[in-house]
């Protein structure tokens, strides 16, 4: 025996809710039997909403400027480290005393030589034997870093939009006929 209802059940608000109640007996019992045989499902639908479908886009207006600046800065950076990588170079050469007429040795020589320029003759270089201990590759090494972040600072003081701000638009489509 099946017995099919449906119940609509009425909220104050207004809404409602609706319930497909199919209660149904197993084949093999007869219709008087006992109530733990019997079963009960119930199938509830949610009501449908005003809104069916909503999207929310949201951008920040000011996101490609400070992304300009980011990459201006991380040039920037990028070859300084390069330049202070090249520098260091030269300062462990010298240290260890490296060959000066060795092909690598007249390349990195050659290359630093003008950025070391400005500060030879600042200190006198504690030598031993072979090694030097360039005092003017030091300084540069401290200068050049110096520079390299007031340049970043720079960067960021005139490119870079330190303002944030959210936008946003919705879309709303009503499924109502």
């Amino acid at each position: 025996m099946h017995e099919d209802r449906t119940d609509i059940i009425q909220t104050p608000q207004g809404e409602h809710e609706v319930r497909q109640v199919r209660d149904s007996a197993p084949p093999a019992t007869q219709v008087g039997a006992p109530p733990a045989m019997r079963r009960t499902e119930v199938y509830a639908e949610t009501p449908r909403t005003d809104v069916e479908h909503l999207d929310t886009v949201a951008y920040d207006p000011f996101e490609r400027r400070r992304l300009a600046a980011h990459r201006i800065t991380q040039l920037i950076y990028w070859v300084f480290a390069l330049i202070e990588g090249l520098i260091a170079i030269r300062l462990i050469l010298k240290a260890l005393g490296a060959n000066p007429n060795a092909g690598f040795a007249q390349f990195i020589y050659g290359i630093t030589t003008p950025l070391v320029a400005p500060f030879l003759g600042l200190f006198a270089n504690p030598t031993y034997q072979t090694s030097v201990l360039e005092l003017s590759s030091i300084v540069a090494l401290i200068v050049y870093a110096l520079i390299a972040w007031l340049l970043g600072k720079l960067v960021w003081i005139l490119v870079g939009e330190t303002r944030s701000a959210v936008r946003t638009h919705s879309t709303q489509m009503d499924s109502r006929v």
